[in-house]
């Protein structure tokens, strides 16, 4: 269990790094330029991992890093629509 506890915010930094770096590879090869909440998500995750984190059982560093882990992957789900500046 403390092989678990130590390994997991290693793990979720990981899977984080790797969904980043897909998503950046994807846009380079699509050359369009989709933007999405993922930077937002992150934020929000963070916030959100911290306050579960600290009052499910004072675990910070999980908490933190499973809520920016979840924060950027719904984040990026979802696209900005585009602004028409037509008025």
């Amino acid at each position: 269990m403390d092989f678990l506890s130590a390994a997991l915010p290693w793990i979720c930094i990981g899977l984080l790094l790797a969904i980043f770096f897909a998503q950046s590879a994807r846009k380079k090869k699509d050359h369009k330029k989709k933007e999405n909440y993922s930077s937002e998500g992150l934020a929000l995750g963070m916030c959100f991992g911290v306050a579960i984190g600290t009052s499910l059982g004072n675990n910070i560093g999980i908490g933190l890093t499973l809520g920016m882990l979840a924060g950027f992957v719904i984040g990026s789900c979802i696209e900005k629509k585009e602004k028409d500046d037509d008025e």
